[in-house]
């Protein structure tokens, strides 16, 4: 069956006429499923039932299913546990802030990318999600909270890049006119450093912003955090930095987490602010969240203060990440990784 929550209005159009119908039933479908959020074609009243039929015969429409919803008593930090057509789980979070809600989502069931620190890549990579299972996680968070969501953050569970041709045309269906038309420069983008991937980005000129998962300031300490770093080098990678500055203009985030005693030092932050001053990005800084596979523990919180004053007094743009979540496993792939091994 074709995914028909994945197409574009164009393509929406053509396959209207494919079946008999006139082009106008396409744009009224892309309505009902972008706009009006419907779960099944059966909610698209103003259809015959006919074309229903015919729908429900030849397309798709994906749903995701929330199986686990955690509220945090702290901060109010919702996390939703999705279960996928086939049976697989992901993880997406509703953050609401006093600009509007926020909403990061997954790009793949599990991730092949092995950062040491992170517990979604324990398991390894299954696969990558369709552009309508990314749509589907800010559709169903925004029918269940019954909110507004104004910012897209993909940077849960996955490498946003290593699933580059669905992670394009969602971001394409999640900015267009017909849909809930997010601005792009309220769409965030996190990469652990796919040179390539970065470049053919940038050509494509959006107006997304690019967060590169840096957490580390010498090729060395990164390469030991990050195995796409004995792939990518730290120079190669900035250079993709700076050409995707050079293409959109729009500055890039660097992600840095502080792992006590590995990457907090003073020595840390002047050689970060030496690398990435040239750039003019903003940096933010992130106590890593501990998890039970890794022995990595969360710098205190005088060496966290430390390392931003340090940063900022070399004239870089310095924010410390509120820390959310923390009581309902709020580190990427907790989640998932929890439900999984019970389901197993």
């Amino acid at each position: 069956m074709t995914d028909i929550k994945s197409m574009t209005l164009e393509e929406l159009e053509q396959e209207m006429e494919k079946l008999g119908e006139k082009k106008f039933r396409a744009r009224q479908i892309y309505s009902w499923m972008h706009e009006k959020l419907a779960d099944g074609f059966e909610d698209m009243t103003d259809l015959s039932k006919g074309l229903r039929e015919k729908l429900s015969e030849h397309y798709e429409l994906v749903r995701l299913e929330a199986v686990k919803i955690q509220t945090s008593r702290i901060d109010g930090t919702t996390k939703i546990l999705f279960r996928l057509p086939d049976g697989n789980a992901i993880e997406s979070v509703l953050m609401r802030y006093h600009h509007g809600n926020s909403v990061c989502i997954s790009s793949q069931v599990g991730c092949r990318m092995g950062c040491r620190f992170c517990a979604s890549t324990l398991d390894g990579l299954e696969r990558g999600l369709t552009p309508s299972e990314m749509l589907d996680q800010i559709y169903q968070i925004q029918k269940w909270s019954g909110e507004r969501v104004h910012n897209v953050v993909v940077m849960g569970t996955g490498e946003p890049l290593d699933n580059y041709d669905a992670l394009l045309r969602f971001i394409r269906l999640l900015t267009s006119e017909g849909g809930l038309h997010i601005s792009q420069r309220n769409v965030t983008v996190s990469t652990c450093g796919i040179v390539p991937r970065m470049r053919e980005l940038a050509d494509e000129k959006l107006q997304i912003t690019l967060a590169l998962s840096l957490h580390a300031s010498s090729q060395e300490k990164r390469r030991a955090l990050m195995p796409v770093a004995n792939r990518y080098g730290l120079s190669e990678v900035l250079d993709a930095c700076r050409y995707y500055f050079e293409q959109t203009g729009r500055r890039l985030t660097f992600e840095y987490s502080l792992v006590g005693g590995v990457n907090d030092t003073a020595e840390d932050a002047r050689e970060l602010a030496r690398l990435i001053k040239p750039l003019r990005g903003h940096v933010n800084l992130i106590p890593v969240n501990p998890i039970k596979e890794r022995d990595y523990v969360q710098s205190g919180h005088a060496a966290v203060l430390e390392f931003k004053n340090k940063l900022e007094k070399s004239g870089i743009n310095v924010t410390i990440r509120r820390e959310i979540g923390r009581d309902i496993d709020g580190a990427c792939g907790q989640l998932r990784k929890s439900y999984m091994d019970t389901e197993k």
